[in-house]
């Protein structure tokens, strides 16, 4: 008499097999993975730094004088005192 649980075996030793692969090569890559964490995130804060040493250089700092910065930065701290009034969708008589 042949026993009937052969191909059910069959099929779990393969289902074994395959998943004990996926999991074998899932975990290769980390150690790659963990040598390149986070540069993405510094190459991006590099690139936000205009002069990476601003006290060695001569010259005087890229944008604005001081006035037009004052001025602008107290017209922008105004537009929040007083919100400006939303439009009328419908004309009153």
């Amino acid at each position: 008499m042949r026993a009937r649980s052969t191909p059910r075996t069959a099929r779990r030793l393969t289902a074994a097999a395959a998943l004990l692969a996926c999991l074998q090569g899932c975990a290769a890559p980390t150690p790659y993975w963990d040598t390149r964490f986070g540069n993405a995130t510094r190459a991006n804060l590099a690139a936000q730094v205009i002069d990476p040493a601003p006290a060695a250089s001569a010259s005087s700092a890229a944008g604005l004088d001081g006035r037009a910065a004052r001025a602008a930065y107290e017209t922008y701290q105004r537009s929040f005192t007083q919100p400006e009034q939303p439009a009328a969708l419908v004309k009153s008589r």
